[in-house]
């Protein structure tokens, strides 16, 4: 596909969603603040990835997690694939991003119990996380983080639960030999590290600045 019919397809996704206003809000007030948000392909595969975790209450793995500055429109579009029972825990140091996300929730219709907030530095709260607990978990984080970030998050995901990385192929240009920065040697850290573990079904799409999602066997 060129890039001319993918930027086609993704703007026709886009047009042809009906309107949601606390989303719409959400996405404004996100973009005030310079925050990164997922496109409405990349919303869709949130929401419908939070509806494939657990149905009854015998099988673990009854949540998700946000990590991003963007709590509110990565939230809505998690919040609407999650089971009546299941809660998103959203982790974000920054209070105003927190509230936000409140207003967003509370605007699209959702009880104050179906989210709880975490404002803290997400490797210094991530421990107190329960194992095996989460069936999706989202990181939009530094690409420096992204070693660290994994270690903390994959023994939070139940069996078939996924990890996404938003942007974690840096546009690609981790494919460049000659860039030896902080953040593309940290993503080729992580490709590595993924790669040693045969727990983890790497998928990488070309979402945002390129999406890698790991689901545990």
């Amino acid at each position: 596909m060129s890039d001319t019919a993918f930027d086609a397809l993704s703007a026709y996704i886009a047009e042809s969603t009906p309107a949601q206003p606390a989303l719409r809000e959400a996405l404004r007030g996100a973009e005030e603040y310079g925050l990164n948000t997922p496109d409405e392909a990349t919303g869709q595969l949130l929401g419908t990835l939070a509806s494939l975790g657990p149905r009854t209450t015998q099988e673990r793995g009854g949540g998700a997690v946000a990590i991003t500055p963007a709590l509110g429109p990565v939230g809505l579009h998690i919040l609407r694939g999650l089971s009546e029972k299941e809660t998103l825990t959203c982790i974000d140091p920054e209070v105003e991003h927190q509230k936000m996300a409140r207003d967003a929730f509370r605007a699209a219709g959702y009880s104050s119990t179906k989210a709880r907030f975490l404002t803290a530095r997400p490797l210094d709260v991530m421990k107190r996380l329960a194992t095996g607990s989460y069936h999706l978990i989202y990181a939009d984080v530094p690409a420096e983080d992204l070693p660290a970030i994994y270690e903390a998050a994959w023994p939070l995901l139940s069996t078939g639960g996924v990890l996404i990385f938003a942007d974690a192929l840096l546009d690609g240009t981790v494919a460049d030999e000659s860039r030896k920065d902080r953040a593309t040697q940290a993503a080729r850290q992580l490709w590595e590290r993924v790669q040693e573990d045969d727990q983890a079904l790497v998928t990488r799409l070309p979402l945002g600045a390129g999406m890698m999602l790991l689901t545990r066997r």
